[in-house]
């Protein structure tokens, strides 16, 4: 049986609660359950699985087929990139569906991504609103189209320099293919390890950026070899009581170690 998340704090706004949720329960091999009930499932997924079909690779492992054995039919409501990590929320009943896809619509579904960049921004915060077309090259990519594009904003906050990278939170205020490895391409801060955005491939390594390190080249193991993007927080309306609920999905065990080492050498932390 569900039991529920720990209550991480409750805020009380007007005649709606507005409650956060971590997760406390043991991991699974593809993803970790931070809250579940009749109307949602709200998931955090290791980085790799697809949410939901996609007709470019129709036989990658996909999160909804996964954890419909645990919880039934399933109904998408959004989408993260296959690569990213973290948040990924579903309807479990047809009315739920409705209900948070007319959240979506609205833009009322408050989302928050961090990730790390390589360079080093000259701002503090920054809004992007360069418009988007999904599919544009040859290679799907997406791509900034100013004639086609579709109206596409992201507000980025620099979180922390840590050597050679930058620690970003970013909040799309829509949800184009994409949109925040774009947008942040755009402003000269690719993601690390971003196979289609980014020119620099290299991994995380901590003889990279450790002081006096005195490691074995040969058999150090890199800390980060993927896409340095991590969907962190989801806030919504539940579709039945219409309480305000913020989910946070932890950091899965490789951005967690690059954060520790980055902020012991660094003293700069997206979560402090």
């Amino acid at each position: 049986m569900f039991q529920l998340p720990k209550q991480k704090k409750l805020l009380v706004t007007g005649k709606k609660e507005k409650i956060q949720y971590t997760s406390r329960m043991k991991p699974l091999q593809n993803y970790t359950v931070l809250y579940s009930d009749d109307d949602i499932a709200v998931l955090n997924k290791k980085s790799g699985i697809l949410i939901a079909a996609d007709r470019y690779n129709p036989e990658a492992p996909r999160l909804d087929l996964l954890a419909e054995a645990e919880f039934g039919k399933l109904f998408a409501v959004h989408r993260i990139d296959k690569d990213t990590s973290g948040t990924v929320l579903y309807a479990r009943n047809a009315e739920a569906h409705r209900h948070l896809s007319l959240q979506f619509e609205n833009r009322s579904v408050q989302k928050c991504y961090h990730c790390l960049a390589n360079g080093h921004p000259s701002w503090k915060t920054l809004t992007v609103s360069e418009p988007l077309l999904p599919d544009g090259d040859a290679f799907h990519r997406t791509v900034i189209n100013k004639k086609i594009g579709k109206p596409s904003v992201t507000e980025f906050e620099a979180a922390g320099t840590c050597g050679p990278y930058t620690w970003i939170k970013a909040y799309p205020k829509t949800g184009r293919t994409h949109q925040i490895r774009v947008h942040l391409q755009a402003a000269g801060l690719p993601i690390v390890c971003d196979p289609l955005y980014s020119g620099n491939q290299k991994p995380v390594r901590l003889s990279d950026f450790k002081r006096r390190w005195n490691g074995d080249p040969e058999e150090e193991r890199p800390l980060l070899s993927r896409l340095a993007l991590h969907a962190y927080s989801i806030e919504i309306a539940h579709p039945k009581t219409e309480e305000r609920m913020t989910f946070f999905a932890p950091y899965p065990r490789d951005l967690e170690a690059v954060r520790k080492q980055l902020a012991k050498c660094f003293k700069a932390d997206p979560l402090s």
